[in-house]
C-alpha cells in the first residue's frame, strides 16, 4: 500500500467514514509493526485530541464499536465474527495511538481540528410555514388539510402521483451547505439536489398545464416523459425545456455563468424568448454568462459534471478559487485565501467521498499548500 493511500485510510477511519472494505485494508496494513508506529505518528502529528480525552472511556468506545458491528447487514456468521475481530484489532491500535498522543506531552492545538457547521434542510410549505427535515426520519407528508400527498424516505421526498385540478400549491426545498437531498415530484421526475441549492416546485402539477420548477444552485434531473406536458426548469436567467431526459443544471448565484450538461435525451435552452433557442444533444454543455444573451455550447465529458450525485468531487482545469468554492459547499466550511496568486492556479483532481481532511492533505502534500484550521474556518497562507 502506498503512503498516500494508507494516510487516506487512516483519516477515513478516524473520521468514521471508512467502509468495511477500507477498514479491512487498514487492518492488513497494520499487521506490520512499523506501520503501527506510522499510524501513531500520523495521529500525533495530524490530530489534536480535545479535553474530552482527559476523561476518555475506552469501555464506552468499545461498546459503541460493538453496536456498530452488530448493525452490519452481513449474511454469514463467519463474516460477522471476522468483521468483529478486524474492528477490534483496529480499535486497540487506534486507542493506543490516541493514548500515545495524549501522554506524549505534545501541545494540544485545537485550531487544527476541523469542525464543520451543521445546518438543517428546510421544507417551505405552500401556506408560508416551514419545517426542518431530519434525514433519519421516515414519515408521511401531508397538505394543510391533513391529506397524505407523499412520504419521506430518510434523505428523499416522494410525492404521490396525481394532477392538481385547481390552483397549484408550491413547496420549496432549501438544502444547506454540507448536505444533499433527493425529491421525486408528483409526475415521477427525480431531482438530485446539491448542497446550497433551492428548488421551488408544485406539490402536484396542473392537469392541463406545463410542468415548471424553479432552481437556484445545482441539480441533476431525471425527467419523466410526458409529451402532453413539457417540463421546464427556470434556472434564474436561463430556461431549460425538455420532454423526458437526464441533465445537470449548475446555476449558483455566485457563479459567473449558468451551465447545463445533457447526459441523455434532448433539451432546448433559451433566455426570455423561445425564438433564440439552443438545442443540446448528449455530451454537450450549454453555457450562458450572466448578464449576456448568448448561449455557447461545447462537447464535454459529462462524468465531470455529474460525479457529485454519487458524492465525488472532480476538478478539471479548475482554478483554486473555484475549487475552494466547491469545497465550502460540499463540507460547509469557510475558506480564507490569503494567497491571491494561488487562487488563479489551475488544478486537476478527483476525490471520491473523501473527508475534507484527506482533500486538504492532498493539496498540502502535492502542491505544498500551507493552511491553518480554526473550527470551520480554513485559512490558506
Amino acid at each position: 500500500m502506498t503512503e498516500k493511500k494508507s494516510e487516506r485510510l487512516i483519516v477515513k477511519f478516524i473520521t468514521n467514514q471508512a467502509s468495511t472494505d477500507e477498514i479491512e485494508q487498514l487492518t492488513e496494513w497494520l499487521k506490520d509493526d512499523e506501520n503501527k508506529i506510522v499510524f501513531k505518528d500520523f495521529v500525533k502529528t495530524n490530530y489534536a485530541i480535545d479535553a474530552a480525552l482527559n476523561s476518555f472511556d475506552s469501555t464506552e468506545v468499545r461498546k459503541q464499536l460493538l453496536k456498530r458491528i452488530e448493525e452490519e447487514n452481513n449474511v454469514f456468521t463467519k463474516r460477522r465474527f471476522s468483521s468483529y475481530y478486524k474492528y477490534a484489532a483496529i480499535l486497540i491500535i487506534a486507542l493506543g495511538g490516541f493514548y500515545f498522543y495524549k501522554n506524549s506531552g505534545a501541545e494540544q492545538v485545537k485550531q487544527n481540528v476541523i469542525i464543520p457547521r451543521v445546518d438543517e434542510i428546510v421544507l417551505q410549505l405552500g401556506n408560508g410555514s416551514s419545517e426542518t427535515i431530519d434525514t433519519s426520519d421516515e414519515k408521511s407528508v401531508t397538505d394543510k388539510e391533513g391529506n397524505i400527498i407523499g412520504k419521506q424516505e430518510k434523505n428523499r421526498l416522494v410525492y404521490t402521483k396525481a394532477f392538481a385540478e385547481g390552483a397549484l400549491v408550491y413547496n420549496t426545498l432549501k438544502i444547506p451547505y454540507g448536505k444533499k437531498f433527493e425529491v421525486q415530484l408528483s409526475d415521477g421526475t427525480v431531482v438530485h439536489l446539491n448542497s446550497g441549492t433551492s428548488l421551488r416546485y408544485p406539490v402536484q402539477f396542473g392537469k392541463n398545464k406545463r410542468r415548471e420548477v424553479y432552481l437556484t444552485g445545482e441539480a441533476y434531473f431525471e425527467v419523466s416523459k410526458d409529451k402532453a406536458h413539457p417540463f421546464t426548469v427556470n434556472a434564474q436567467e436561463v430556461n431549460v425545456e425538455v420532454l423526458g431526459t437526464k441533465f445537470n443544471v449548475d446555476s449558483y448565484t455566485n457563479n459567473t455563468s449558468t451551465d447545463v450538461v445533457l447526459v441523455e435525451g434532448k433539451v432546448s435552452l433559451y433566455k426570455q424568448q423561445k425564438t433564440n433557442q439552443v438545442y443540446l444533444t448528449p455530451g454537450l454543455k450549454g453555457s450562458n454568462l450572466k448578464g449576456q444573451d448568448a448561449i455557447s455550447t461545447e462537447q464535454v465529458n459529462t462524468d465531470y459534471y455529474t460525479a457529485w450525485v454519487k458524492g465525488s468531487l472532480v476538478f478539471k482545469n479548475a482554478s483554486f478559487a473555484d475549487i475552494i468554492k466547491k469545497l465550502e459547499r460540499q463540507y460547509n466550511v469557510t475558506f480564507i485565501n490569503r494567497n491571491k496568486t494561488l487562487g488563479k492556479e489551475i488544478f486537476n483532481a478527483r476525490f471520491d467521498n473523501e473527508p475534507i481532511e484527506v482533500v486538504l492533505k492532498y493539496f498540502s502534500d502535492s502542491y505544498k499548500i500551507d493552511y491553518q484550521i480554526d473550527r470551520d474556518k480554513i485559512t490558506i497562507k
